[in-house]
């Protein structure tokens, strides 16, 4: 068929009321959404930090975590470990076909304990030490400043076992001080090699900071979040009660550096039932 007879055909044939052309057009479009819709993507090993249900871990540490792991979640952070030796840690972890690939510890334990915290992370399978916390009495300008040396020390211990050594935020890290922002301070004055940031999706909200602002500015360093919900008045919330935008938050997932995804409610009235919603909501969630 010649070109100029192909076109008058297509344009005058009709089927069921649609044109060739516009039939022809219709499956690309329809293959267009379909290609769309597989490009979405969503989380894949979902994990929970354990000091969300550390009130029922204190009373039940292995009928706990079996929860967990039947919620299901993957993955765990701990926050303690309930005096619990950590080979007994890592046999119900295998148990339950739970990972935990995070752990936090305070700070004076990794300056004065360090070798001990690195050899029971081994054990139990951490790859990543997470500093949680610092008292108020070290949110001082001089010790921001002090900080970037000791933790890049912590650093390269961690690096050496074939760890990596993070800090996680709340919000007081975005409080200006003299005009410095002490998590500026810690992300620009840290080694890239030796330290990552468990950034809390909740708290750099709290503080009123867009956590997009510093995936760009500062890419690839955080290799961890704390999935965490904020309602308009401020409060916690669990995941997906709230009005925070995981979807386009977790759709710079690549550009952020982001591994591992926690859920944590830190004061949840019921704590199974805050995971259980949060998690629900997760496996649903769609972004890309």
């Amino acid at each position: 068929m010649e070109r100029r007879d192909f076109l008058r055909f297509s344009a005058g044939m009709a089927i069921g009321g649609f044109s060739f052309v516009e039939l022809a057009l219709g499956k690309t479009e329809s293959a267009q959404a379909a290609s769309n819709s597989l490009e979405r993507k969503k989380l894949g090993n979902i994990g929970l930090q354990l000091y969300t249900v550390r009130s029922l871990m204190k009373d039940d540490f292995e009928g706990t975590m079996a929860k967990v792991s039947q919620l299901g979640y993957t993955e765990v952070e701990f926050a303690g470990y309930y005096d619990r030796k950590p080979s007994d840690v890592r046999k119900l972890l295998d148990e339950l076909e739970l990972s935990a690939p995070a752990t936090h510890i305070g700070l004076k334990m990794l300056q004065e304990n360090l070798d001990e915290v690195i050899e029971t992370s081994a054990t139990i399978g951490h790859k990543f030490i997470v500093c949680p916390w610092l008292s108020k009495h070290q949110r001082t300008l001089d010790n921001y400043q002090a900080l970037p040396e000791i933790f890049n020390s912590i650093g390269e211990v961690c690096k050496k076992a074939g760890m990596r050594f993070a800090y996680h935020n709340h919000a007081f890290e975005f409080e200006t001080l003299d005009g410095h922002v002490p998590y500026d301070i810690l992300l620009s004055e840290t080694d890239p090699d030796l330290m990552d940031m468990e950034i809390d999706l909740f708290w750099i909200r709290n503080a009123g900071k867009n956590p997009l602002d510093y995936f760009a500015r500062y890419p690839g360093r955080f290799k961890l979040c704390h999935v965490k919900d904020m309602k308009a008045s401020g409060e916690m919330t669990s995941v997906g009660k709230g009005d925070i935008d995981f979807a386009t938050i977790f759709a710079k997932s690549e550009q952020a550096g982001l591994e591992h995804f926690f859920v944590e409610h830190d004061r949840p009235d019921d704590p199974l039932e805050s995971i259980s919603d949060s998690i629900g909501h997760l496996k649903n969630l769609t972004f890309g």
